[in-house]
């Protein structure tokens, strides 16, 4: 089955390209009751004026996930839409060789997953055609002291049919919680480390993962910086354990908050199509990769960027510790 590819010059100047028709306004179109919405009227591959900034990040604050359909853009655009919002990370913590003039930018492909993580042979079997960094539910790089405040990805190539990326609402998910477990979780503190996820699954790594860890302590219940919402801070895929508690109640806990965050209600579910770039807020979601491409001969090839993050505060006021590794900031990790 041939894949449907986005633009062949995906990086060719903005000048060479046909702007897209776009209403005076954006429009903001939910698509669920809790999680998601696409966004309309907006051109990727130009500065927004100040008022459609502010259109998209209430939009953000609101829905915590925006689908923009129809763009055509390359690295360069992906890179300058971003930076409205707030200084950009480089690439990925593990990632040593991103495109070349665009430090910026995180591939996302079975190959480089594999290759990135240092993943036996056998290990990589296993993972490689999940089409994502992680196969599991995960808020992105949260084993950072300070993880994304966002995130931006945009399809190259994409299958005709497959390959969805899902996303829950971790403020309604905390919000679905009954009063005193919430007032427990509010005072709790969770590890989060590359490998959590690979572990859980029975998946063994070597190489850069094992080498150089990346280790930090986040609230369970996280304060946003702009709303002042609560979250559920925890994810399967870098959540390793509850600070504090024996291993089986630490264990426990967690089940009951995967289960919690992926509940259906909370969550949204995108089909990539050439043009669509999601823009997500780092700090209340967690996504899934696509869990319905194993038996397929498919390619499906995407860019990400990512936002600068504080270092994210409790309920408490107590700020999240580094444990290992370095903040994740413009320059490489580990060097």
């Amino acid at each position: 089955m041939s894949p449907v590819v986005t633009p062949e010059a995906i990086d060719a100047p903005v000048a060479d390209r046909t702007p897209l028709e776009a209403p005076t306004e954006p429009t903001v179109r939910p698509l669920t009751g809790n999680t998601g919405a696409e966004v309309d009227g907006v051109d990727l591959s130009r500065p927004l004026p100040p008022e459609h900034q502010a259109v998209v990040a209430d939009a953000l604050d609101r829905w915590k996930v925006l689908a923009f359909r129809g763009q055509r853009i390359g690295h360069r655009e992906q890179i300058a839409f971003a930076r409205q919002f707030g200084d950009l990370t480089y690439a990925h913590p593990y990632d040593d060789d991103p495109p070349e003039g665009f430090p910026e930018i995180y591939t996302v492909s079975p190959e480089r997953f594999a290759q990135q993580y240092g993943l036996s042979e056998e290990a990589a079997r296993k993972v490689r055609r999940k089409y994502s960094y992680t196969n599991q539910w995960h808020t992105d790089v949260t084993p950072a002291v300070n993880p994304p405040a966002a995130s931006v990805l945009r399809a190259e190539v994409v299958p005709e049919y497959g390959g969805d990326t899902t996303f829950t609402n971790l403020v309604a998910a905390y919000e679905g919680l009954s009063a005193p477990l919430r007032a427990f979780l509010d005072g709790l503190r969770a590890e989060h480390r590359y490998g959590a996820g690979f572990a859980r699954q029975g998946v063994p790594t070597t190489g850069v993962i094992s080498d150089k860890q990346l280790v930090a302590r986040h609230p369970v219940v996280r304060v946003h910086p702009h709303t002042g919402e609560r979250a559920l801070f925890v994810n399967p895929g870098f959540t390793s354990r509850i600070v504090g508690l024996r291993q089986e109640e630490s264990a426990a806990l967690l089940d009951l908050l995967f289960a919690e965050i992926t509940k259906p209600a909370y969550t949204v579910r995108f089909r990539w199509d050439p043009g669509t770039v999601l823009f997500w807020d780092n700090r209340a979601t967690a996504h899934l990769g696509p869990q319905d491409l194993d038996h397929l001969d498919v390619e499906r090839v995407l860019h990400r960027v990512t936002l600068i993050g504080e270092v994210p505060v409790g309920t408490d006021g107590g700020e999240s510790e580094l444990i290992q590794g370095e903040p994740f900031r413009s320059l490489p990790v580990f060097d």
